[in-house]
């Protein structure tokens, strides 16, 4: 049987882009991504707001756009893919991350999926797999539906190096989460390893091909995916298998994949990929690989917020609490989040730690990102712009900002949602009126 293999590399902003193409045909993406059939490039964003390690960075997209078009993929055929939940705003966290700076660069279409796409229940797309399926048919008896569109197409996941409160790391595996469950994802949470596995298997029987390019240029401790404590750690990953990158990943983070991470444990048990790092073929730069971050992970100093999570997924407050996330009570779970950190812990915490962040190499060259424009061989940004970064100043307009996303919540929540939907049925509007 023919090895797992992830591509790692060094990088730095003058050469970065150069550095993705190089790693993702170290990876054998070419192998992996159809020429003649459409590519999602399927952006993360786990804050709307910009935090270093939490989201997809425009060098990761940039770099990854670039490598594809020189390889000779045409740019019809390849769109950015976004999903959205009801703590954040898809369309602001494209902008605030600068994801769209990109997108609109190289004039790719931009899908956000649920925005006038159709999506199709899971036993028309799979059909018996379902039968296989370790925890999703308890959590959804009646099914749940995916992207039409996904079914034929290739996916390239973008996620970042990074730990998380649920999963103790988070990366490609992980990245498919918002994009094949419709709505209430949160009800997966207390079985969230076997959904993630569940989820890995639909991919491979749904998608052409399946790729992943992991950006570690920054990288995340502590209590992921938002609030983190960011690291400059300068490396690149790239691979076709989505557990052995995540495998990888969690060994340079300081974490042994088999026995700390259940959902790399579970789909390497499958077969569904390599968890096995004896077994994983590494090329590119062999010293990167042998790094161990010794991260202390994201259960140490657990924020207020991540505490209660696991209380009511799996502690003390899960018979008393968590039924009510499966009603129409379900939203001041969304409120209370949005609240939490995007008027309490981004204002009070986030601030001082993206202005150390911001004048390392990667922070000048987001901030900068709008204004500076790559060598003419492409190889990357030997300029990050003159003078020192601004400092983030969060004022009156992160306020308010905030207080629309605590509207959002409530009436994007799938709960409500589906009462309106309800209504329309029950008294659909005279059209002779």
């Amino acid at each position: 049987m023919k090895k797992a293999r992830v591509a790692i590399l060094r990088t730095s902003p003058d050469r970065v882009l150069s550095d993705y193409h190089e790693l993702m045909n170290l990876a054998g993406y070419q192998e992996t991504i159809a020429k003649d059939a459409e590519t999602a490039l399927k952006i993360n964003i786990s804050w709307h707001f910009f935090y270093p390690a939490a989201s997809t960075t425009p060098w990761q997209l940039d770099g990854v756009i670039r490598a594809m078009k020189c390889d000779g993929y045409n740019p019809d055929k390849i769109h950015g893919c976004h999903n959205r939940t009801v703590v954040i705003d898809s369309h602001l966290g494209e902008r605030e991350n600068k994801h769209i700076n990109v997108i609109q660069a190289h004039g790719l279409e931009n899908v956000h999926l649920y925005e006038g796409e159709e999506w199709v229940d899971i036993r028309e797309a799979v059909g018996d797999l379902t039968r296989e399926f370790l925890c999703l048919n308890d959590v959804y008896p009646k099914g749940f539906s995916i992207p039409r569109r996904f079914i034929g197409e290739n996916i390239i996941h973008l996620p970042t190096v990074k730990t998380h409160v649920f999963t103790t790391t988070t990366g490609a595996m992980k990245n498919a989460f918002g994009g094949l469950l419709n709505e209430h994802r949160h009800w997966t949470h207390p079985v969230i390893h076997e959904t993630l596995v569940d989820l890995l298997m639909i991919q491979k029987k749904i998608h052409r091909g399946v790729f992943a390019v992991m950006d570690g240029t920054f990288a995340g401790d502590g209590p992921g995916p938002r609030c983190m404590i960011p690291h400059v750690k300068n490396v690149i990953l790239a691979s076709s298998d989505q557990v052995a990158i995540d495998a990888v990943a969690a060994k340079l983070m300081g974490f042994d994949p088999l026995s700390e991470i259940k959902f790399i444990r579970l789909a390497h048990e499958k077969g569904l990929g390599c968890g096995d790092l004896r077994d994983i073929e590494i090329v590119g730069d062999i010293d990167a690989a042998e790094e161990k971050w010794n991260f202390q992970g994201p259960f140490k100093e657990m924020t207020f917020a991540s505490r209660n999570q696991h209380r009511i997924y799996w502690g003390p407050l899960k018979k008393p609490i968590e039924w009510s996330l499966k009603t129409w009570l379900a939203p001041w779970a969304y409120v209370a989040s949005v609240i939490y950190h995007d008027l309490f812990w981004y204002p009070l915490y986030a601030k001082n730690k993206l202005n150390r962040i911001m004048q390392s190499p990667w922070g000048r060259l987001f901030a900068n990102w709008e204004t500076l424009s790559p060598d003419p061989e492409g190889r990357g940004f030997p300029s990050l712009g003159s003078g020192k970064p601004g400092r983030v100043k969060i004022g009156l307009g992160h306020f308010i900002q905030g207080l629309r996303l605590v509207g959002m919540a409530v009436s994007e929540s799938p709960e409500l949602q589906a009462r309106k939907r309800r209504l329309e049925q029950e008294f659909p509007a005279d059209e002779h009126r």
